[in-house]
């Protein structure tokens, strides 16, 4: 068993959620939304369903940023570079993993990215 064993089956599990929600919303993987997609765009609706669709697409892509975010962690673990800061190389403390493991930078760099 590695290291990140059970960091791993998190991931994993958390993508199947986020794969899930993106189902309920009626959109793949990728963000698209599916054509059979009802936002019920009768004429006296219009702006309501404008509204929800905006709505719903800001969710989408919030949940698409998510999903390449867990996917990229999985990737790191598989490549042996997990844990390790992507901007500084510091190793990432494990509180910090424990919150957030897909997090790719250490704190201070993602403060510094988010200046």
């Amino acid at each position: 068993m590695g290291a990140y064993d059970a960091i791993d089956a998190r991931l994993r599990e958390e993508r199947e959620q986020v794969v899930h929600q993106l189902s309920e919303l009626g959109a793949s993987e990728s963000g698209d939304l599916r054509d059979d997609v009802d936002f019920g765009e009768g004429f006296a609706d219009a702006a309501s369903a404008t509204a929800e669709r905006t709505e719903i697409l800001g969710l989408v892509e919030s949940l698409k940023r998510s999903l390449e975010d867990i996917d990229q962690a999985l990737a790191r673990i598989a490549d042996g570079t997990y844990g390790t800061c992507a901007n500084c190389g510091k190793v990432i403390p494990a509180a910090r993993l424990e919150f957030r493991p897909s997090s790719t930078y250490c704190v201070d760099c993602k403060t510094a990215k988010a200046l």
